[in-house]
């Protein structure tokens, strides 16, 4: 499969990892075929890839679904995925979730560069990153409930971690549309810079996360993520234990 064919593009440069999605003039918007290929990237990601990159080609991240696909009558469509069986139509959709959830793998960090719409589908991929920097022309929204539907890509338990419920509620149930100023002072953004600087921007935050000891970032990345479920006494166990990890590999003592 292509980039001509699925829409996006995996290209490795040593321990950077960049996804492109390559759809510019319907503003990169998503199919089940993209989905697909992601899903795909996570197997072919080389051993000593860190860092994930994530953009879209041209003035806009993501402009959410392809209505032309999903509305139309033919695979992946809307009407397809109604007439399956419940728990088939389910496991489809958990098909199309793993396009996004590879990117909370535990041995990268991946970083989304967003400028221009991050809309519906195009927000939830954003928000699978670990990172993102936007372009202050940036505008998300999750943008479901206008179609009548729910974000089912893997986004509202990250939506709800970064902002809270209630405001992760309202963003969901009025699909309104926000911008990078407005992204940045709830907790969405890790930068905002003028557009002419997105891509330097990522260039500076990628070595800054490159110019840390790749098991050191690991681990931390490990305890961060799962602090949210873990108590104080659980949190502090999971420090301990992976610092004699450290300790240990660091003395030539690790397994």
């Amino acid at each position: 499969m292509t980039a001509e064919t699925t829409g996006v593009l995996l290209h490795c440069d040593g321990p950077v990892a960049t996804v492109t999605l390559c759809r510019p003039d319907v503003l990169n918007a998503q199919t089940p075929a993209m989905w697909r290929a992601m899903s795909g990237f996570s197997r072919d990601l080389p051993g000593d890839v860190r860092v994930v990159v994530v953009r879209g080609e041209g003035r806009s991240f993501s402009a959410g679904l392809d209505l032309s696909v999903a509305g139309a009558q033919g695979p992946g469509s809307f009407a397809e995925l109604s007439t399956l069986p419940e728990q088939e139509c389910a496991d489809r959709i958990a098909g199309y979730q793993q396009g996004f959830t590879w990117l909370h793998r535990p041995d990268v960090i991946s970083v989304a560069a967003v400028q221009g719409h991050a809309i519906g589908a195009g927000f939830q991929l954003a928000l699978a990153c670990d990172l993102r920097v936007l372009a202050e022309d940036a505008k998300l929204s999750m943008a479901e409930v206008t179609l009548g539907l729910v974000p089912d890509l893997a986004g509202t338990k990250r939506l709800v971690e970064l902002v809270g419920y209630a405001r992760a509620l309202e963003l969901c149930a009025t699909g309104r549309r926000m911008d990078a100023a407005e992204a940045d002072r709830i907790g969405l953004a890790n930068l905002v810079v003028p557009n002419a600087e997105l891509d330097a921007a990522v260039r500076d935050l990628t070595a800054g996360l490159l110019a840390g000891d790749r098991d050191a970032v690991v681990e931390i990345k490990a305890l961060l993520a799962g602090a949210a479920g873990r108590s104080h006494t659980e949190q502090q166990r999971a420090e301990r234990e992976a610092q004699t990890r450290r300790l240990r590999d660091l003395a030539g003592r690790g397994e």
